[in-house]
C-alpha cells in the first residue's frame, strides 16, 4: 500500500482492527500481552511541516511518546520494540551520530531493538560508541560479531517474562554486502537467516520455554522482483513456531498484519508500520493457561 492510501484510510486514534486469528483451546483464564512496534524511524524527530504534501503534522517523538504513555496505562503487559534503521536521514544523526536517538528510545523506554543496514552508516565503532546513550539491548542473530567490537554485546535474543508469560525476542539482518561499505561492518559475517532462525526458535521453544516467539527482522517484507531474496513473508513460510515476525527494511505500510500459514500450517503475524515514525505498530496478544492463544492488531498514524 502507497503512503498516501494507507494515510487516507488510517486515522489517528483509530480503533483496534483486528486480524482475526483464533487458536483453538481458548480458555476464560487468560493473560495479555501488547507488543507496540516502530521500524525506520531514520532520525526523524520532529513531525513532519504542517504544509507536507503527503503527511502533514504527523509523526515525531512527543506524539509517539505520548501514544505509548496511554497505552501502557491502559494496558496489562507492554513491550515496546524496533526493527531497525534507528540511524540517517536527518541533520541530527549527522550532528549527533546516533546519540539523540538512542538517548530518545531511552526515554521512551524501549525495551529491544534490532540494527539495519543504516546502523552501520557511522561505521562498527561508532555505532558501538553510542551505546553508552541506549537503556536497551539490540539482538542480531545472523549477524556474526565474533571479530568485532560488539562480540557478546550485540545478543542473538533476549527472554522477557511478563506477568508469567515468557516472550522470546531475536533479531534478523538483511545481507550487507552492496548495502554497505565493507569498511564500516568489517569482520561482520552474514549468516543465512532461514536456518539462523529455525535454530534459534528450537532454543526459545525447548529450552527457554517461550509462550511467544517474536522476530524482529530488517530484511525486508516481499520483494516481487527478486524471489530468492529471503523476506518476511518467505521467512514465515520457511519455518514453524513464530508468532510475530515485526518487520522492517522496505518502509512498507501495512494497517494491520498479515496473516502467513508456517511450514506446518500454522498461522504467523507480519506487521511492518512504514518509516520515519508515522506509525505505531500494535499486536494484542491473549494467552489462555491451557496453552491457547489469540491476537490482533493495527497501525495508528501518530
Amino acid at each position: 500500500m502507497k503512503r498516501r492510501e494507507f494515510c487516507q484510510k488510517t486515522l489517528a486514534g483509530s480503533a483496534l482492527l483486528a486480524s482475526g486469528l483464533a487458536f483453538s483451546g481458548f480458555s476464560a483464564k487468560t493473560k495479555k500481552l501488547t507488543v507496540l512496534h516502530t521500524n525506520d524511524v531514520h532520525s526523524y524527530v520532529d513531525p513532519f511541516p504542517a504544509d507536507h504534501p503527503r503527511t502533514p503534522n504527523q509523526g515525531g517523538v512527543a506524539r509517539r511518546a505520548a501514544l505509548i504513555e496511554k497505552i501502557r496505562a491502559e494496558a496489562e503487559n507492554v513491550l515496546l520494540l524496533d526493527a531497525g534503521d534507528i540511524f540517517q536521514g536527518t541533520p541530527y544523526f549527522n550532528y549527533y551520530g546516533g546519540a539523540l536517538e538512542l538517548k530518545l528510545m531511552s526515554m521512551l523506554k524501549y525495551d529491544l531493538a534490532t540494527m539495519g543496514n543504516h546502523d552501520f552508516d557511522n561505521g562498527i565503532d561508532g555505532f558501538h560508541a553510542q551505546l553508552h546513550n541506549a537503556n536497551f539491548g539490540f539482538v542480531s542473530a545472523n549477524y556474526d560479531f565474533s571479530n568485532t567490537i560488539l562480540d557478546g554485546i550485540v545478543k542473538p535474543y533476549k527472554v522477557f517474562t511478563k506477568s508469567g508469560i515468557k516472550i522470546g525476542v531475536f533479531g534478523l539482518g538483511v545481507e550487507l554486502a552492496g548495502l554497505v561499505d565493507k569498511k564500516l561492518y568489517k569482520e561482520t559475517v552474514y549468516l543465512e537467516p532461514i536456518d539462523i532462525a529455525k535454530d534459534v526458535v528450537n532454543t526459545l521453544r525447548k529450552h527457554e520455554k517461550c509462550d511467544i516467539v517474536i522476530c524482529l527482522s530488517h530484511l525486508g517484507y516481499h520483494y516481487s522482483n527478486d524471489a530468492a531474496k529471503v523476506s518476511d513473508l518467505k521467512l514465515a513460510a520457511a519455518t514453524s513456531g513464530i508468532d510475530l515476525i515485526i518487520g522492517g527494511h522496505t518502509h512498507t505500510f501495512l494497517d494491520k498484519p498479515t496473516v502467513v500459514k508456517n511450514e506446518v500450517g500454522g498461522d504467523v503475524l507480519v506487521n511492518q508500520v512504514g518509516c520515519y515514525g508515522l506509525n505505531l505498530g500494535r499486536i494484542d496478544f491473549e494467552i489462555s493457561m491451557d496453552g491457547g492463544k489469540r491476537s490482533s492488531g493495527n497501525a495508528v498514524v501518530i
